[in-house]
């Protein structure tokens, strides 16, 4: 196999933590932790080989990579790479599917489960030194439901979507779910989204972005909802309306909400969630629930998995 020229342009998105050392099974590996785009260009000239999570790859900066065989994005979602420029060009691109599964249930649970039982609200309540300066066992307030027979809508049924209706089965909720296509295989109930939205005490969102679901969750489909309904975002920050939102939480048009995900990221200072920052009926985390540690080394195992069909003429994982 001849030596390729491997370049990551954003090793800090899979974490300090995990080795790339897999990757020099193919050659030569330059490892950046971050890479502002004027970079880009200049970092990618001569690689054979780009690894990237959020990096954005088109025309402006592809131009003048000759040697670049191949793309390999760290992440599912593949809107970050002109796909259209790749193909006409005749550069690969792959993706990773699945390698997340787990870990974005576990932090959409760890959200709803949050929210539903006021745990932020409780904790700050004997954090403050209020409850050891009272005189009561126990403390009821705010009140706490059981997500026993409340309805669970689930918005897109890929399988996170799936790995999540399963879990909120499990937790005795009646399961509804949006059909992912015209033939479907849900084991759980279907509706039309404007009637689970209506229906549901707890939506979670589990879609990619496109044009196709872009503020999919508007301010129309919002007003749909019932005010003490729980909203929760772990998929990408453009499918719902991020300043509708905000204002259906101050309104007390909903009970709560969770994001992991933000349309601009980092989020400016002025970015409409900003402004539920002291609210206790929202908890925000920073696009982390992709990431667990055991994920990022099956991530990382992919890509290594995709670049030895690439090299042998196979179109493992490919998107172009």
């Amino acid at each position: 196999m001849d030596r390729l020229k491997i370049a990551v342009l954003d090793a800090g998105t899979l974490g300090d933590d995990l080795s790339l050392s897999p990757l020099s099974e193919f050659g030569e590996v330059a490892i950046y932790r971050e890479t502002p785009p004027e970079l880009v260009a200049e970092r990618i000239a001569d690689a054979d080989i780009a690894v990237l999570n959020k990096v954005k790859l088109g025309g402006n900066n592809l131009a003048g990579a000759k040697n670049l065989k191949l793309i390999c994005i760290t992440a599912t979602g593949f809107d970050n790479v002109d796909t259209a420029y790749c193909r006409e060009a005749g550069i690969g691109v792959c993706n990773v599917v699945g390698y997340s599964t787990d870990s974005v249930a576990q932090i959409t649970l760890s959200l709803v489960l949050s929210l539903f039982s006021h745990l932020r609200e409780y904790d700050e309540y004997v954090r403050s030194g209020r409850y050891s300066a009272g005189t009561e066992h126990n403390r009821l307030i705010p009140v706490y439901h059981e997500l026993a027979g409340k309805t669970w809508g689930v918005v897109g049924y890929g399988n996170i979507g799936r790995k999540v209706a399963a879990v909120a089965n499990a937790l005795g909720c009646r399961v509804v779910c949006t059909r992912n296509n015209p033939v479907g295989n849900e084991p759980d109930e279907v509706l039309p989204l404007d009637e689970l939205l209506r229906q549901s005490d707890v939506v979670t969102l589990h879609v990619p972005l496109n044009d196709g679901t872009r503020n999919l969750l508007s301010r129309e489909r919002l007003s749909l909802m019932k005010s003490d309904a729980i909203v929760v975002n772990a998929a990408r920050g453009g499918v719902w309306d991020e300043q509708a939102v905000a204002d259906a939480l101050l309104a007390g048009k909903l009970g709560g909400i969770g994001s992991d995900v933000y349309a601009r990221e980092p989020m400016a200072k002025e970015h409409p969630i900003a402004a539920l920052a002291t609210s206790d009926r929202a908890i925000f985390t920073p696009h982390m629930a992709w990431g667990a540690y055991e994920a990022r080394v099956r991530c990382l195992d992919d890509i290594c998995q995709s670049i030895r069909s690439f090299l042998s003429g196979g179109m493992r994982s490919r998107i172009v």
